[in-house]
């Protein structure tokens, strides 16, 4: 199928979105041969909603098929939600669509991830990751041997979504990375959160029934739509000696881009991300909805 554009650690300009500019920027980690991670971020509807996603493939030894894992994971997603963001867009501040809509973003993570399971297993009956046959699936949860289900963890990836329109943002998480928004006031909030980092270990589109253990959010906006949405692999928040430090970049990444304009944060994004990427060791992947001043879109 063809999907949507990914960053692979290209800079990118600002992209304009109706009333967002697009940021976007990923980096390779220092000792890796090549990314793990996929990322896209892009207007639909005609710039009356924004589609962010972003995926980690976990990328060790046992996962040698990440990459595509991840690129899977990001090119199913945005398809579905570009649909459902179509919506979102058609339904605006219609508060009596909403609980269809509500319903209708329980229901994209179980279809998103069975897309993901048909391309996995598709690919891996092309070419077995593990010879002729691949051999039944050690869940990641530690339950022990699913003889009914394929091992697709060679391919396995986390991925955070986003839909975003004026009037209402929804937004889900399997597995570890990152959503903040950040308030009028510069405030950050997390929330799809479950606390500090436990390990490497973290949820995946591998494992049986992924949909299962996604975590969502939804929001009406009765004020207007935060200036700022985040949404970046663990390999940014790791960067920094603890989590305040982390909200603290993307609260001042929000500042700068009120005051220096979007197209002058996404020029310094690449650096910013390359020495995160330094201190994490890790990929480090960012993409971003910006609100445009109304005199802005207008000129």
């Amino acid at each position: 199928m063809t999907g949507p554009q990914t960053t692979t650690g290209l800079d990118r300009p600002a992209a304009p979105a109706g009333p967002w500019a697009l940021l976007s920027g990923a980096v390779k980690g220092v000792a890796k041969k090549y990314s793990q991670d996929r990322s896209a971020a892009l207007p639909v509807a005609g710039g009356r909603a924004v589609v962010l996603a972003v995926a980690d493939g976990h990328g060790s030894a046992a996962h040698f098929r990440s990459d595509l894992g991840a690129y899977w994971a990001v090119e199913e997603f945005t398809a579905c939600a570009a649909a459902f963001a179509r919506e979102a867009a058609r339904v605006g501040d219609d508060a009596a669509g909403w609980p269809a809509l509500r319903e209708e973003a329980r229901r994209l993570p179980q279809r998103v991830a069975h897309l993901w399971h048909e391309r996995a297993l598709y690919h891996d009956a092309n070419s077995p990751a593990h010879g002729a046959l691949s051999r039944p699936a050690t869940d990641r949860t530690g339950h022990g041997d699913r003889p009914d289900v394929p091992d697709l963890a060679a391919y396995g990836s986390t991925l955070i979504g986003a839909v975003l329109t004026e009037h209402v943002l929804f937004c889900w998480q399997l597995g570890d990375g990152d959503v903040v928004l950040v308030d009028d006031g510069g405030t950050p909030h997390t929330p799809l959160s479950t606390g500090p980092d436990m390990g490497d270990e973290t949820d995946s589109l591998c494992e049986p029934e992924p949909w299962r253990k996604m975590r969502s959010h939804w929001q009406p906006f009765t004020g207007g739509a935060p200036p700022c949405v985040l949404l970046s692999t663990d390999g940014l928040s790791k960067s920094f000696a603890d989590h305040q430090g982390f909200l603290d970049f993307a609260t001042g990444l929000g500042e700068r881009a009120a005051e220096q304009g979007v197209a002058a944060v996404q020029a310094q994004l690449p650096d910013w991300l390359a020495r995160a990427a330094k201190y994490s060791g890790d990929d480090t992947t960012l993409v971003g909805a910006i609100a445009v001043p109304v005199q802005t879109q207008q000129q």
